[in-house]
This record gives structure tokens, sequence and C-alpha cells, in this order.
């Protein structure tokens, strides 16, 4: 029988700076959604589309939302005690982002470096129901004010218009990397191998040539590191699916797009729209005028999703 103790999380002592900036910066990043802004605008997407969004427009949105941060330092910084700070995108390497000095010097290693972020995007609608990324990372890699944070995501008006973001899931990297590997070992149902070999010599903030990355012993299925698979989020994942997109909740959306990636006929479309009208019906009888504008909506979109399609 596998027994072992589950990980614990870490913080850093109260009495440090980095303490600080860790508390400020989680406020920052809760706050992010009141912030954000995009100038991408997306328009014309197809019904059998819709579940490639994170793939084709993850990476820029990732990028602004370092740029929000950057201009959210009254929420981080209020006391200006960082004013040479900000945050920089590194995607080659982990973490994805750091809050660093700005520095002249050839050698970036040089710079001070207060904390890092491993960004990660989440389309809403993605098909997988889940994120979908892998974290593989080393715990001894992850300083302990360092962060892992998925920021989910949506067009305002679900099949066209700007990126909006929802509140996101915020974690201690080096606790979701230690706990990564605890579900691989000791609560993954499995005959095969579960050991994992740990790269040596592994500090926070390596550079892009550092090998730093956990290594299974048997993983037939490529399935390590795929971090929302190992039940941490799931709580998380649960509330997110509930977050409103034209009055109608996510998990309704994507429930309703998979007709479409299943290319079912028309008629079988329209039968499930019955289904998700009566369903938004039975859920919304507090406010009827609300309900009525939801339904108004939905059905627009539909009525051009299904346009759309006749056409292609």
């Amino acid at each position: 029988m596998k027994i072992s103790v589950e990980p614990k999380r870490k913080l850093p002592q109260r009495n440090q700076t980095v303490y600080k900036v860790y508390e400020r910066v989680r406020e920052a990043l809760f706050a992010l959604p009141t912030y954000f802004r995009s100038d991408t605008s997306i328009e014309g997407i197809l019904a059998t589309d819709i579940f490639t969004l994170n793939a084709a427009f993850g990476a820029t949105i990732e990028d602004q939302v370092v740029s929000t941060l950057n201009q959210m330092r009254e929420v981080w910084d209020p006391d200006e005690q960082f004013m040479y700070y900000r945050f920089i995108r590194q995607p080659q390497t982990f973490p994805d982002v750091l809050l660093k000095k700005n520095t002249s010097e050839i050698d970036e290693r040089d710079s001070e470096i207060l904390l890092g972020i491993e960004l990660k995007s989440w389309y809403l609608l993605a098909k997988e129901g889940e994120p979908s990324f892998r974290f593989q990372v080393t715990p001894a890699a992850c300083a302990k004010q360092d962060l892992i944070v998925v920021i989910p995501w949506a067009l305002n008006n679900v099949i066209s218009g700007y990126p909006k973001i929802f509140s996101p899931y915020v974690e201690l990297a080096k606790y979701a990397a230690e706990y990564r590997n605890y579900w691989w070992k000791y609560i993954r149902q499995t005959k095969s191998n579960t050991e994992i070999v740990s790269p040596q010599n592994v500090s926070p903030y390596p550079q892009k040539s550092d090998k730093i990355s956990d290594d299974p012993i048997y993983d037939r299925g490529n399935n390590f590191g795929r971090f929302a698979r190992t039940g941490i989020m799931d709580n998380y994942l649960e509330i997110a699916k509930r977050e409103s997109l034209c009055g109608i909740g996510a998990k309704h959306w994507l429930n309703f797009f998979k007709i479409f990636q299943e290319e079912r006929d028309e008629e079988s479309i329209n039968v499930e729209l019955k289904k998700l009208r009566a369903l938004i019906t039975g859920t919304n009888r507090e406010n009827e005028s609300d309900l009525m504008d939801a339904v108004e909506k939905i059905l627009s979109a539909v009525d051009t999703l299904l346009n759309q399609n006749r056409t292609t």
C-alpha cells in the first residue's frame, strides 16, 4: 500500500520583503478582471472553430495580462517601494513572468528578482472543459513566493468581440509541483512504476538551458504534468464554469458548442437548443426580465452560428 505525507503550502516568512510583495501581487491578480482591457477584437468565428481560440490567442492574452499588471502598480506597490521593478515576460523558460528590477546589464541573472509567475491562459469554452497545459517543473526550481496562475477568458459576446478575463486560479508554484508529484506517486490509480527522477543542482530562476523538469520512470500515455488532472483545481473549475457569458453560464455554452464539434445535423442542433432554453428558463425564474434578455442574446448568437455552418 502506497503511503506518504501530503505536501503542505510553505509561505515566505512574514517579516521578509518578499512576503509583502507576494501578498500584494496576489491581490493584484485577483483584481485583474476589473483592470483588464484588450484592443484585440475577434469576429466571424465558426461554430466548429470555437474550441481553437486558446491556441490562436492564448499568448496574446498572456502578454496583455502582463501589461495590465504593470499598469496596476498602485495595487501591488502602493508605497512605491519598488519603483524600479516591473513584470517582464520570458515565455521560453520558467517562470513565464518575472517581477524584476530594470537593468542594462548583459547578464540577466545579475538583476534582482522579487517573484516569478508561471502564467497560463485558459479559454473557458475549450472542449476539454479544463486547462490542458503541462506543468513539469521540479519543486527546487520554485522560490517560496513564486506562483502558478491560470487566467480563464472568453469573448465578451461569446462568438465575437473582445477578450474578457475572469477570476484567476492562483497557487504557490512549489506546492503545485510537490502536489503533482505526490498525486503521480501516491494517489493515481496504477500498477505501473510511479517513481520520478528529478534534476540535480536546481535553484530558482534558472536559465533557459538548465534542465529543470521532473521525469517519470514510466509514462506511456504522456500524461505526467497534466496539471488539471491531479484534482488540485477541481473546486476552482466548478466555480469558473458558472461564470456568466451573455447571461448564460459558461458550462451551458460549452455543452452547446460540442454539438457543432460533433457535426450533428440542424434538426439535432434545434433539439439541443430547446433543451438548453428549457434549462435556462428553469434556472432563472426569479427575474423574468433578465431571463428574456439572456434568451434573446443566446438565440441571436445561435442563429448566427447556424447561418455560418450553412455557408461553410
